[in-house]
């Protein structure tokens, strides 16, 4: 049977990546990669230097262009559907063509394979050809954001709720709120004076960026970073802790 490895390599910094993985890099017969584009060369050269530090065996890369989501579509869930369709027949395609029964396969995810990343609902669409998987855990840019504060996510006796940017404006009750996948800075639109913000972009990283403080003291900044830093690299990756004090 054909075999699949998920591995957790981080949020950007290669120190980041765990034993575990790195053994299991040394696993991988194919190592497969999804080329998002030349605004994003920066996500694909961190996974080929990682390879070329850490992998001491003979493995093939293959590297393919990645479907691009629909951004725009007024139907949300829709447009995440039809992407995953799309991606469930290249992976079907990957594992068919690429992959030799008895060998392993791996996809290098950045932060953690379980938290807020599609592969493992994608390959649940993939009926054919039979493989086994394996998800290796990473560090998640949530861990990376609270480590790079030096502040506990939870505090004493109450929960910590992790919810994408979109559905922000949904949560009655801010207490303690971690914020992914906001590209439309939905912390914009908040006005509580007693909320403070832990934000971070490109965590682990030399472009590593950190701000903190009251909301509606920093927000302002915040946005300001973000579009200075998206328009330098082309691409953003941030998080963020909402808290009530």
């Amino acid at each position: 049977m054909k075999h699949l490895l998920l591995i957790g390599i981080g949020p950007g910094n290669p120190r980041q990546i765990t034993l575990e993985a790195i053994d299991s890099l040394n696993r991988a017969d194919v190592f497969f990669v999804l080329d998002k584009g030349a605004a994003k060369d920066d996500l694909l050269r961190l996974r080929k230097e990682l390879l070329e530090r850490h992998v001491t065996r003979p493995y093939r890369l293959v590297q393919v262009e990645d479907p691009q989501r629909d951004a725009a579509a007024a139907d949300y869930v829709g447009a995440v559907e039809d992407w995953h369709r799309q991606r469930a027949a290249l992976y079907g395609r990957l594992l068919h063509d690429e992959l030799a029964e008895g060998q392993c396969g791996a996809f290098l995810l950045w932060g953690e394979p379980t938290l807020y990343d599609s592969t493992l609902r994608i390959l649940e669409r993939v009926a054919q050809p039979a493989f086994s998987l394996e998800v290796i855990p990473g560090i998640s840019s949530v861990q990376a954001l609270a480590a790079a504060h030096r502040i506990a996510l939870n505090r004493i006796g109450e929960p910590l709720h992790i919810l994408p940017g979109r559905r922000l404006a949904d949560e009655s009750g801010i207490d303690n709120v971690v914020v992914m996948l906001d590209g439309q800075c939905a912390f914009a639109e908040l006005d509580d004076p007693h909320l403070h913000i832990y934000w971070g972009a490109y965590l682990g990283t030399a472009d590593e960026l950190l701000i903190e403080g009251p909301l509606m003291q920093v927000k302002a900044q915040i946005l300001a970073q973000r579009e200075q830093a998206r328009a330098r690299k082309g691409w953003i990756m941030d998080t963020y802790l909402l808290r009530r004090r």
